[in-house]
């Protein structure tokens, strides 16, 4: 198979999975808020998740198993916080330390979790956070997380052939048009 391919299998498995878990909860709430530059927290769980079940592709190759859908799950799940963290709110403050409990919490309001979603919500923030992941799935997702909020950060402040940028030029990250012409003119 080749990887445009393996790469179009994965995104609808993790657009599949996003549109039950929206039914089921609140994911679609993560389109109003902004992770990472400008891109939404549901562009960004999206691309970890669609990041973590690519590793778990490529360790699956090498005999590595993984829990498919605990992974799916936890990804899309793991910054389920529902709150706009860049608010002067003071609850807020230290977002990146306690924003995994919140996440949880939401989570538990609204969907039954395996202990390794649990786990992958809770543990992504390592090494910020100092207790390490305990399952594979968890270990995928935080170095999934890292690899998707760098591209996401660095990307905008890069300078693109014909001013495009990848994570926005054509893609379904939930970037503004807006946003991008500023950056491009």
């Amino acid at each position: 198979m080749s990887d445009t391919i393996r790469a179009e299998k994965i995104a609808r498995e993790v657009d599949d999975a996003a549109r039950q878990l929206a039914q089921a909860g609140r994911l679609d709430l993560m389109h109003e808020f902004i992770q990472h530059g400008d891109v939404t927290v549901y562009a960004h769980v999206t691309s970890v998740a669609r990041a973590s079940l690519s590793f778990a592709e490529r360790l699956g190759r090498v005999g590595i198993s993984v829990d498919r859908l605990s992974l799916l799950r936890g990804a899309l799940l793991h910054d389920y916080f529902l709150y706009d963290w860049h608010d002067p709110d003071p609850s807020h403050r230290l977002h990146g330390f306690r924003h995994p409990f919140f996440a949880l919490a939401r989570a538990e309001e609204d969907f039954e979790l395996t202990s390794r979603e649990r786990n992958i919500i809770v543990r992504h923030m390592f090494p910020l956070v100092p207790v390490p992941p305990t399952c594979r799935e968890a270990w995928i997702v935080c170095l999934a997380d890292k690899w998707c909020a760098l591209r996401e950060t660095v990307a905008g402040r890069l300078p693109r052939k014909g001013g495009a940028n990848d994570l926005n030029e054509g893609s379904s990250d939930g970037s503004s048009k807006e946003s991008n012409e500023k950056r491009s003119g």
